[in-house]
């Protein structure tokens, strides 16, 4: 591998891997795009088509799905941006403008699904159908979602751990990296005569793992025994993911006052209660008549 990385390479080392000039934008005449946003908007089709599908399968109209997705979108970016610029208000207190800038980055994904399933049960509510299903469909699209969205940060050089020398190590250019995510433990081991770094691609790992639960959901849907668990178990396998490789992350968001890191901390959370939800929901199925579906026993409840 080179000692002298060009400004647009990525190279994985241990992999044999060396990519060159790879692109953050591509050109449409004399305007700029991003790959990530690219990326992010490829990711959100694929996740409702993925959804929709689901819930045909469940006897749904998919039209309902689409007809959300606009709400859904908005809903989640807005939540996203929110929570992102909470927990950074040190420095949106005085660069308020900033907070407009979604060029510049910043959106946090527990906050866009916190906002993205307060609209959805809102929706649903509205078009009388059950938002708890409606959920269970969504997780399957969300997770594959994530999974295509985790490479517009591969495209930004963003969202990485702390130096590895371990297989999968991934070196980036200091040119393409901001200076906030080069931890002292990065510095250290930067290299004289070189101009990289070396860290974990923990963008990559999330992908993995997402890939992972997805399949986990896939597998599950048979044992299903009541509306809304699918979704439990989607936030649980992403919670615990979340919260082992936020660990080794260089961009966190952290409580105030702490260097506790937030998305940590809410992955375990997130997870402990969704496995708590999970027990008690399927202890009550349990009482009911093998014969009951998950669907005929929501209809009764809503009816009582």
């Amino acid at each position: 591998m080179e000692q002298m990385m060009g400004d647009m390479d990525i190279a994985f080392p241990n992999l044999g891997i060396y990519l060159r000039n790879v692109p953050k934008t591509i050109m449409v005449g004399n305007f700029g795009i991003a790959l990530y946003g690219i990326i992010i908007a490829t990711a959100m089709l694929c996740g409702i088509t993925i959804a929709a599908v689901m819930g045909k399968r469940e006897g749904q109209d998919p039209d309902l799905y689409w007809d959300a997705f606009p709400w859904i979108v908005v809903s989640s970016i807005v939540g996203a941006r929110i929570y992102y610029v909470i927990f950074m208000w040190d420095f949106y207190k005085d660069n308020l403008l900033e907070i407009f800038n979604l060029r510049g980055g910043g959106l946090a994904i527990y906050g866009g699904i916190i906002l993205a399933v307060t609209t959805i049960i809102i929706y649903c509510k509205f078009k009388k159908t059950d938002w708890r299903l409606f959920l269970d469909m969504v997780g399957h699209g969300l997770v594959i979602g994530q999974v295509i969205g985790r490479w517009g940060n591969f495209f930004n050089r963003e969202v990485f751990g702390e130096y590895t020398n371990s297989l999968f190590a991934m070196r980036l250019p200091l040119a393409m990296v901001r200076e906030s995510d080069i931890s002292p433990l990065i510095r250290e081991h930067i290299e004289a005569g070189t101009n990289y770094i070396q860290v974990h691609p923990t963008y990559l790992y999330e992908g993995m793992w997402n890939l992972m639960v997805f399949a986990i959901l896939l597998l599950y849907r048979r044992k299903k025994k009541f509306n809304g668990e699918l979704f439990l178990v989607y936030l649980a396998g992403y919670g615990i993911g979340r919260a082992i490789i936020e660990y080794i992350r260089t961009d966190q968001l952290y409580l105030p006052g702490t260097k506790i890191p937030v998305s940590m901390v809410l992955g375990i959370v997130v997870a402990s209660v969704s496995f708590f939800l999970i027990v008690i929901g399927r202890t009550r199925a349990g009482r009911r008549s093998p014969e009951t579906s998950p669907e005929e026993t929501q209809e009764t409840s809503e009816q009582t």
